[in-house]
């Protein structure tokens, strides 16, 4: 019988691609879905142009173009920029909370995915 054997130490190309194409699904529908709820402008500009930034870093991740992670680590952080601190300012309200766990889940996929990358090139 045969063994899986994972690699905990990195997290696979599948899934950082995954994670993008997931991200911008998330934050571009969240968008629509705050503009609908509460009119809010913000919300739709905020929701597809971050969900833009990870479509873009699964574009260049899926065709083999350079700097897909350093597109989803630049979404991830403008994503926290914003939710992290309404967060703690709201003390944890549903949305910027997940908003915040969102950021924080791109941060390590993306982050982890650069630096094997680079680790690869040494």
């Amino acid at each position: 019988p045969s063994q899986l054997t994972y690699n905990t130490d990195q997290p696979s190309q599948q899934l950082t691609t995954l994670s993008a194409g997931a991200l911008s699904l998330l934050t571009s529908a969240g968008g629509v879905i705050g503009y609908a709820r509460t009119g809010s402008v913000p919300s739709i500009a905020a929701g597809l142009s971050v969900g833009a930034l990870y479509l873009l870093s699964l574009y260049r991740l899926k065709t083999g173009q350079p700097y897909g992670e350093e597109i989803g680590l630049l979404a991830s952080t403008v994503l926290g920029g914003s939710a992290v601190p309404r967060a703690i300012k709201t003390r944890g309200k549903p949305v910027p909370l997940g908003l915040s766990v969102l950021a924080t889940y791109g941060l390590v996929v993306f982050g982890l995915a650069y630096r094997d990358r680079r680790a690869g090139r040494v």
